[in-house]
């Protein structure tokens, strides 16, 4: 499973794994979980990255609407590979 870090603004960097990734008008978003097997706790990271940016700038989804609408794609993706995701 790819590992990625993130670094939130003026805190230490955190280690993901990243389960999902799609693309949403326009918009790439990735899940991420903070454990490589078993239950962990999920995130949805948003790519706002400029095309001058030289490295990726996501950001945690936290408004309802489009992390709901997002978690709905990543649940029908996952359960394709028979993986149950609790929204």
């Amino acid at each position: 499973m790819e590992k990625i870090l993130f670094s939130p603004d003026g805190e230490e960097p955190v280690e993901f794994y990243c389960l999902e990734q799609t693309t949403i008008g326009g918009k790439t978003y990735l899940l991420v979980t903070d454990e490589e097997d078993g239950d962990g706790e999920a995130l949805v990271l948003r790519d706002d990255s400029d095309l001058k940016d030289e490295e990726a700038v996501y950001v945690i989804v936290d408004d309802d609407l489009e992390l709901e609408a997002v978690a709905g794609v990543f649940s029908k993706l996952l359960s394709e590979d028979g993986i149950d995701l609790d929204i």
